[in-house]
């Protein structure tokens, strides 16, 4: 179904969120504020979103993507070469591919990559990386607590994650009008602009079925994240959940 998305994906979640899905995105990079020599990784990073945004805090690091639909990964090449010439680096991004996690040649350096991966089997070794961000994906997996659990085992002692998901607004009028316009309105935005109506019904069924961010948030404590915090953004459309390896 993933694949079926990649060549609309971006344009829709622009349209989906009114444009607000980039600054959800920044706020969460800056959670997590990877160090200029670091390495971060984005679960589930569809087209690459998080990457140029991690990259931009880290010079001289490495900003990895993992995803298990390269056709998503594939359409987000472009879109790090753009990033990597605004910057004016000579890092070769447009020459970047999708590698699979048998033969990961990662960058070392200055640079954004795609691995192939399952977020519940991340291809890397334990304790890989300073920072951790994953957006719109732990609604996807089978097995949430095994995804947080995952997570923890790649990120490095006093590194942070950071994660972007669905939530219920608390007011119950929000909360309708929540309902109505991702139940009603989006599948039918999404037809319109040429998407794929049957997974925009999907949509709201996982953001329904989603655990509320206090429940979330006592997940990933039990999955070894430290310090947890969450914060609410959109009227509690969306939270933003923080936690540390220590």
């Amino acid at each position: 179904m993933f694949s079926q998305l990649a060549p609309g994906y971006d344009r829709m979640n622009r349209i989906m969120t009114f444009g607000m899905d980039t600054g959800w995105r920044e706020r969460v990079v800056h959670a997590v504020a990877p160090p200029a020599h670091g390495r971060a990784l984005d679960v589930g990073t569809g087209t690459g979103d998080f990457l140029p945004l991690l990259a931009a805090w880290m010079p001289h690091g490495v900003a990895v993507g993992v995803d298990f639909t390269v056709p998503m990964m594939q359409s987000g090449l472009p879109k790090l070469a753009a990033a990597d010439s605004t910057s004016g680096s000579r890092n070769n991004t447009e020459r970047a591919d999708v590698v699979s996690p048998e033969g990961a040649d990662l960058p070392t350096s200055g640079k954004m990559a795609f691995v192939g991966g399952d977020a519940l089997q991340l291809p890397f070794p334990d304790n890989s990386f300073d920072a951790l961000t994953t957006g719109f994906v732990l609604r996807n997996v089978a097995d949430i607590p095994a995804a947080l659990a995952e997570m923890w085992r790649v990120v490095r002692p006093g590194g942070v994650m950071a994660c972007l998901e669905v939530a219920r607004p608390r007011n119950p009028l929000l909360r309708w009008g929540h309902w109505l316009y991702f139940q009603q309105l989006v599948p039918n935005i999404a037809a319109l602009f040429g998407g794929n109506r049957r997974f925009y019904t999907y949509l709201p069924q996982s953001a329904r079925n989603f655990p509320t961010p206090p429940a979330l948030a006592e997940m990933m404590r039990a999955a070894g994240w430290h310090y947890v915090t969450y914060s609410l953004h959109s009227m509690g459309a969306v939270a933003i959940h923080v936690g540390g390896k220590v």
